[in-house]
C-alpha cells in the first residue's frame, strides 16, 4: 500500500543519483517480491489472492504444513505510472496508476475472485486453497486511479479510487509496514479498512490534504454507487503532525454498508442458481456492517532507531440499509448470500500494537512488532451465551483474542535489489478461533468439545525484491 502515497507519505528514500524512469514529470515505477515460504499449518498457493500464501497468519482452513513457492511476502508487487506537471505557478496536475499482482501466476490481485474461487467447500475445508478478501477485486488499475490538483501552499485535492485514511495510518505507523506475511495490520487488511479489508481503498472518492506548519489535515468521502451496492457512502477525517523526530496522526471515520466477502456453501451456491441472479464476475457471500473507527499512532525516529506504536477501536454495527440479494460489490462482484444481522449487539474490535526498526548499517535493517487483538461477546441469545461460557470458541460472536510476534531482516545489497528473511507467530483463541480447523472444530466445521479453543501457526520465510 505504500506505493500508493507518491503525493501522500515518503514510499522510500531516494538514492544521491536520482535514477528514476520519467519523461516530462511523468513516471513509471513498480516493485517485484517473490521468494519462499513454510507454514506450519497453510493451504495450498493461490494465484489469485492479493497474499497468495493467505497473510501468513493462521487461517480456519490452514492445518497441514506447506513450503514453497511465496509470492509478496515483505511487501505486494506492483506496476503503476504517476505524475506531476506545472500547470500555473505553483500549481500542479498529479495523478496516479497502479495494480497489485501475483509475480508467480502473473495475475492481478483479485481476492474476491480468489474468495469465489473456494465456494461450495465451506464443509470440506481441506478442499480449499488460500484465499483472502481484499480491496484488490481484479481491476485493471486495482490499488489506485486518481487525479488532482497539488499546491505547496493550498495542499492536494484528489478525486476517484484512492486509500483510505485508515489504511495510510497502517502503512506509515506499522514497524514492519506492508509486509503481507509479517505483519498483522496488513496482512488481515481489516485494521486499514476500518473494520473490513475492502475498505482499505475507496472507489468514487474525493480527497484533501494539506500541511499547517507542521500540522497535517486531510479528509476523504466516498460515495455509495447505487441503492443496492456496498461499500456505501464512507467518510474519514485525520489530524496529524511532524515535530523533530516525532510523527503522530489520529484518525476517524463512519463507513456504510461494509462487505467482508467469503464462500457461499453449496446450498447457498444452488440457491444462487435458482434464484436466476446474474454471475458478474463472481458471485459471494458476504457479512455487512455499519462500522465506526477510531484509530492513533505515534513514530519517533532517535539516530538509528524508530520506534512505533498505535491503537484502533473499531465498532461493528446491523447496517441501516440492509442490502438484497444481487447487490452489487466491488470490482463486479455480485453479494448473493448477504448478512445483514450477524451483529444483534455491536462488536467491538481494539488492536493495539508495538515495535521498532534498527538500522545496522545504511544497507541493512532489522525490525520487530508485536501485535495484540481482541474483541467482547456480541451475542444476545441465551443458548449462544451459554456456549461462550463452556467452552469460549464454538461461536464466533465470543470474545477472543489474536496475537503476532514478527522479526525481519532486509539488506539492500544492490541498487534497487534487496533480500529479506523474516517470521511471524500468529494465534486465535476463543471466539476469534471460531471454525478454525487446527482449533476445536473438524473437517466439517463442527464443534470438538475435546478440542482446544485456540490456533497457531508460525510462518519463516526468505525472499527477493527489485524496486525501481
Amino acid at each position: 500500500m505504500a506505493a500508493d502515497l507518491p503525493y501522500k507519505a515518503a514510499v522510500k528514500p531516494k538514492s544521491s543519483e536520482n535514477d528514476d524512469i520519467c519523461v516530462k514529470g511523468i513516471c513509471v515505477y513498480g516493485n517485484f517480491d517473490m521468494g519462499l515460504q513454510y507454514e506450519q499449518h497453510g493451504a495450498p498457493f493461490s494465484p489469485l489472492a492479493t497474499n497468495p500464501n493467505q497473510d501468513g497468519l493462521i487461517q480456519k482452513n490452514g492445518l497441514g504444513s506447506y513450503f514453497g513457492v511465496a509470492a509478496n511476502q515483505i511487501s505486494s508487487s506492483y506496476i503503476g505510472l504517476r505524475g506531476s506537471q506545472e500547470i500555473a505557478d505553483n500549481l500542479y496536475a498529479v495523478f496516479n496508476l497502479q495494480t497489485l499482482f501475483n509475480p508467480a501466476a502473473g495475475t492481478n490481485a483479485n481476492g474476491q475472485g480468489s474468495v469465489a474461487q473456494n465456494s461450495g467447500t465451506t464443509t470440506n475445508l481441506s478442499l480449499q486453497n488460500s484465499y483472502s478478501d481484499s480491496s484488490k477485486s481484479g481491476q485493471l488499475f486495482n490499488n489506485a486511479a486518481y487525479f488532482g490538483i497539488s499546491s505547496p501552499t493550498y495542499g492536494t485535492f484528489t478525486v476517484g479510487r484512492q486509500s483510505a485514511l485508515t489504511s495510510d495510518l497502517a502503512v506509515n505507523f506499522d514497524p514492519i509496514s506492508g509486509s503481507n506475511a509479517w505483519s498483522l495490520l496488513a496482512g488481515q487488511g481489516t485494521n486499514g479498512g476500518g473494520g473490513d479489508t475492502e475498505n482499505r481503498i475507496y472507489d468514487n472518492s474525493y480527497e484533501y490534504r494539506v500541511n499547517i506548519g507542521p500540522v497535517r489535515l486531510a479528509g476523504i468521502a466516498q460515495l455509495r454507487n447505487g441503492g443496492n451496492s456496498g461499500t456505501g457512502n464512507a467518510f474519514e477525517g485525520d489530524i496529524g503532525f511532524d515535530y523533530q523526530g516525532l510523527s503522530a496522526d489520529f484518525v476517524g471515520g463512519k463507513i456504510y454498508d461494509a462487505v467482508s466477502a467469503a464462500p457461499l456453501s453449496a446450498t447457498q451456491v444452488q440457491q444462487a442458481a435458482a434464484l436466476g441472479l446474474a454471475v458478474g464476475n463472481g458471485q459471494i457471500a458476504a457479512t455487512i456492517s455499519d462500522n465506526t473507527v477510531f484509530a492513533a499512532a505515534v513514530r519517533y525516529t532517535i539516530g538509528p532507531w524508530k520506534l512505533f506504536g498505535g491503537y484502533e477501536w473499531i465498532q461493528f454495527a446491523n447496517p441501516n440499509n440492509p442490502l438484497n440479494a444481487g447487490a452489487f460489490d466491488s470490482g463486479g462482484f455480485i453479494i448473493t448470500a448477504p448478512n445483514n444481522t450477524n451483529f444483534p449487539s455491536n462488536k467491538i474490535l481494539q488492536t493495539v500494537w508495538v515495535g521498532a526498526r534498527y538500522s545496522i548499517t545504511p544497507n541493512i535493517d532489522i525490525a520487530g512488532a508485536y501485535y495484540h487483538e481482541w474483541q467482547n461477546t456480541f451475542a444476545t441469545s441465551a443458548a449462544t451465551l451459554a456456549q461462550c461460557a463452556v467452552d469460549g470458541v464454538s461461536n464466533s460472536s465470543c470474545a477472543g483474542t489474536e496475537d503476532a510476534i514478527s522479526l525481519v531482516a532486509d539488506w539492500r545489497f544492490a541498487k534497487h535489489v534487496d533480500v529479506y528473511a523474516g517470521v511471524m507467530w500468529t494465534q486465535v483463541r476463543n471466539g476469534l478461533a471460531n471454525g478454525f480447523l487446527a482449533a476445536a472444530t473438524n473437517n466439517a466445521g463442527v464443534t470438538n468439545p475435546t478440542g482446544p479453543n485456540k490456533a497457531s501457526t508460525f510462518d519463516p520465510g526468505i525472499g527477493l525484491r527489485y524496486q525501481f
